[in-house]
């Protein structure tokens, strides 16, 4: 049946999409109309990224219909896209940094060059944008990358422009100067889907507000129609449980216990001012939203990125500024967000892969590769790994398996703190009981655990503490009893911020 709404911009119906046994996307239906800002909000996972991605015909849907202008059409490939007028401007901008800012814009249009150009400088006077077309993209801002990509969207007359938090790499300034183009762009006409974390600039910008949960839209409406805890609301699963105000206690007796790590108003790239510790046989949740600063806080005490200023203490040992190798040697393992690109040596077996982070311990000149085996079969015994030998090539294991072997590596070096990123990220509901299991018996071991996920319920069920960062800040932190899904939802959106912070 096609129902598109003959007089909008953008009708999306029914759209559905899997991967495998994961439905991602459960029946969309969303419209966008000339002139309207559209903020779509929703958690990690929610499967914005995906509905963007169809819409840009990166993937193909699969089942549904996409209407441009009140005709049913097919994106089975970007060009596609671009050639029904729809732009998306991405996070992170891609830029030829070598190539002037007219050779980035102009790239891959048909015409005349000289044409082009003049096309060009009448589309940014027309907006009123100063820009020096022969100054290097090396050379700009994010914010000037940021309106060098909406000009390439603009000047392929794009009239659906795709805004995929576009402010989270922004000063204040740079965000107003971006609000008062979205403004004029709304203004010509333009339908702009806006992508944000922050529930302020939903206010601020948008005309209209949808929320995305667990692959459906659970809520649509005017801006006017909401408040920013009716949103978080809207974000959080039916079942989790509400806010108790009553009198609560930690429980976690931190009086006769020296932290086994300390930072001190640690600032780096992506995050500022961050001070927390964590306990032996404590699991300090870190809560918080795509964006918010929390891998890059991991990576720079791990070592991987520079502190710009702040203390780091492990074991009362300061590492600030210190190599990985040499964290590492001080007692702290870290288990990365990105399994894929960090965590494993595919074409590697199981042995190989959990011992790679005590080579040190395995031999001066060569690996004991005995003891070796050795390691790596008693975390594959201890951690139900589930493997035809140590010698199988760890790419041919399960994305469940994969993580344990991951944190029986980080674990082979004997650590005293573990900072788990985003630990059961892309594996099944078993697997992911398997995991909890591991991380709670380390706790009753008595090591010290930073526990990242953008899961509040994972945050919830296995915190002694928890703390929440946002836009590179922490904002909230919260005992035991005080954590609950809708407080760490609320801070992590910034709505208010929670706890004894």
């Amino acid at each position: 049946m096609n129902d598109v709404n003959p007089n909008t911009l953008l009708s999306i119906r029914r759209i559905t999409k899997a991967f495998g046994h994961n439905s991602v996307l459960k029946g969309i239906d969303l419209d966008l109309e000339a002139g309207e800002v559209l903020a779509l909000i929703g958690g990690n996972g929610a499967g914005k990224s995906t509905l963007m991605k169809i819409i840009m015909g990166i993937y193909q849907p699969d089942s549904g219909i996409i209407g441009i202008n009140g005709k049913t059409v097919r994106l089975h490939k970007p060009s596609a896209a671009l050639a029904h007028g729809v732009y998306l401007v991405p996070q992170e901008p891609m830029l030829f940094p070598h190539m002037t800012i007219a050779e980035n814009i102009v790239m891959g249009l048909p015409g005349n060059r000289v044409a082009l150009n003049k096309k060009l400088v009448a589309l940014l006077e027309h907006l009123g944008w100063t820009l020096d077309l022969a100054r290097r993209a090396e050379t700009l801002s994010i914010a000037e990358q940021q309106l060098v990509e909406l000009a390439r969207g603009l000047m392929r007359d794009a009239k659906i422009l795709i805004l995929d938090e576009p402010t989270s790499s922004l000063t204040f300034n740079e965000v107003q100067s971006l609000f008062q183009i979205v403004a004029d762009l709304k203004a010509k006409g333009i339908g702009i889907v806006y992508i944000t974390h922050r529930l302020s600039e939903v206010f601020e910008i948008a005309s209209t507000v949808a929320i995305m949960r667990d692959g459906s839209i659970t809520l649509r409406g005017n801006v006017s129609e909401f408040t920013r805890e009716m949103l978080v609301k809207g974000l959080l699963p039916d079942n989790a449980k509400e806010s108790d105000s009553s009198s609560v206690t930690c429980s976690v007796d931190r009086s006769t216990a020296e932290p086994v790590l300390v930072t001190e108003s640690l600032s780096g790239n992506g995050f500022a001012d961050v001070s927390l510790k964590v306990y032996p046989g404590e699991i300090l949740g870190l809560a918080g939203v795509v964006g918010a600063g929390r891998t890059e806080l991991a990576t720079t005490i791990f070592g991987r990125d520079e502190v710009k200023s702040g203390r780091v203490f492990l074991n009362k040992v300061d590492i600030t500024g210190k190599s990985t190798r040499r964290v590492m040697d001080q007692g702290l393992s870290y288990v990365p967000e990105d399994r894929f690109l960090n965590g494993i040596f595919r074409i590697s077996d199981v042995a190989v892969n959990t011992s790679a982070s005590y080579l040190h311990g395995l031999g001066r000149f060569f690996i004991n590769r005995r003891e070796e085996r050795k390691i790596a079969d008693k975390f594959a015994s201890s951690f139900r790994t589930k493997i035809t030998g140590l010698d199988q090539s760890i790419g041919s294991l399960s994305g469940g398996n994969q993580q344990k072997v991951v944190i029986a590596r980080s674990l082979a070096a004997q650590p005293k703190l573990l900072i788990l990123d985003e630990p059961t990220r892309g594996i099944d509901a078993g697997a992911r009981g398997d995991v909890y299991a591991i991380i709670q018996r380390l706790k009753s071991q008595g090591l010290a655990i930073l526990l990242i996920s953008s899961d509040m319920e994972e945050i919830v069920g296995l915190s002694d503490r928890a703390m929440t960062m946002y836009c590179g800040r922490i904002n909230g932190e919260f005992c035991k009893e005080e954590i609950t899904q809708d407080r760490l939802m609320s801070a992590a959106f910034g709505v208010v911020a929670g706890g004894n912070k």
